[in-house]
């Protein structure tokens, strides 16, 4: 379900080599695999909720008439409150609706920084050579890679909150391009997830929820400087803002 990156042995285009080459069997067609892989993420400390799933090609399975985002949103408004690490529950939901796609509400216990996918698998290199524990992250077909971290959503001193849609505000943009902060309000796509289109796109484990969850600051500088060169390579490419309106 995952690989280690945390060796020196020099064997960098060997893991470059993975990360292109590399898709886990976690698809969702086997439906206790993928109850597995949810209560694998729960029993980590990843809050979950039920989330729409594709339906008819790039459509959604929610109701809203041209979703801006469809497969990879809560089914609920009140999705925050509903989150929960509950192995009863999440056994029920994943039983109860098959199809569905799950989110992790971030903030809580964990953020994640999300990054462009080519960003992130070179900052993968980087941390492996420097020796520096990744922590689980995910990969996305819709061209994103996702750093779980410890969270800095709940501090004591509420003047240190870190709001997420850090390359949206201008004053931000220069400073960490293409980086979404997802902490306090957001929430991302848990694999295994399905996502709209043609073909087996989804989210899957690159390394699993097994994976103790680092420090964000011990990522930050790393996946900031390897966003800034991939905004340098591909003009354009800064993400949208997040979390997309319900």
């Amino acid at each position: 379900m995952s690989a280690e990156f945390g060796g020196r042995d020099g064997r960098r285009g060997g893991i470059l080599q993975w990360l292109r080459g590399r898709r886990p069997k976690e698809t969702a067609e086997d439906g206790g695999g993928r109850e597995a892989l949810l209560l694998a993420a729960a029993e980590a400390g990843l809050p979950l909720a039920l989330a729409a799933h594709p339906a008819a090609g790039y459509g959604c399975s929610c109701d809203r008439v041209g979703c801006p985002t469809p497969a990879r949103h809560p089914v609920s408004f009140a999705w925050q409150t509903q989150s929960t690490a509950d192995r009863a529950q999440i056994e029920r939901w994943a039983r109860g609706q098959p199809e569905a796609n799950f989110v992790t509400a971030t903030g809580m216990t964990h953020d994640v920084l999300d990054v462009p996918l080519q960003a992130g698998r070179e900052a993968l290199e980087r941390l492996a050579a420097a020796g520096v524990e990744a922590g689980p992250v995910a990969e996305s077909d819709d061209g994103r890679m996702l750093f779980f971290a410890l969270t800095r959503g709940t501090p004591e001193d509420e003047d240190e909150w870190w709001p997420c849609e850090l390359d949206c505000r201008p004053e931000t943009m220069d400073e960490h391009p293409g980086l979404r902060w997802h902490c306090r309000g957001s929430y991302v796509l848990v694999p295994p997830a399905r996502l709209p289109g043609d073909g087996d796109r989804g989210v899957r484990w690159l390394r699993g929820p097994e994976h103790p969850l680092p420090d964000p600051l011990s990522l930050l500088e790393t996946l900031t400087d390897a966003c800034a060169r991939h905004v340098d390579r591909e003009p354009g490419q800064v993400g949208a803002s997040w979390p997309p309106s319900p």
